[in-house]
C-alpha cells in the first residue's frame, strides 16, 4: 500500500492537523514508512502467543474494596469557595 500526497492531506484534515503543501511529500514518505513497517510486523508468527500486558508476567495487588477514609465532608467542603446544603456550589455557565 502506497500513500500519495493526496490521500496524505485527506489524513491531515481528518486528523484536524494543519499541514503546507511543501510538507506534503515528506508526509506521505513517513507514512509509506509506517505502513511498511507495518507490514513486516504482519509477517511475523504469533501463532500461539498468548496476549501479555507487560513483558514480565505479573499479577496485580488484591485489596478488599471497601472505604478507609470517607465521611470527611465538612472537610473536603471547608475548601470550597462556595458550598451549599452540603454540595460544592458553582457559578451557572450556560443561559
Amino acid at each position: 500500500m502506497s500513500i500519495d500526497e493526496n490521500t496524505a492531506a485527506r489524513v491531515a484534515k481528518l486528523a484536524r492537523i494543519k499541514v503546507e503543501p511543501e510538507a506534503l511529500p515528506l508526509l506521505a514518505q513517513e507514512f509509506n514508512t509506517i505502513l511498511g513497517f507495518i507490514e513486516e510486523l504482519n509477517e511475523v508468527d504469533v501463532e500461539g502467543v498468548e496476549p501479555m500486558t507487560s513483558v514480565t508476567p505479573q499479577r496485580l495487588k488484591r485489596r478488599e474494596d471497601m472505604v478507609t477514609d470517607g465521611d470527611q465532608q465538612e472537610k473536603i467542603l471547608s475548601n470550597a469557595p462556595d458550598a451549599r446544603e452540603g454540595f460544592f456550589a458553582v457559578p451557572k455557565v450556560v443561559e
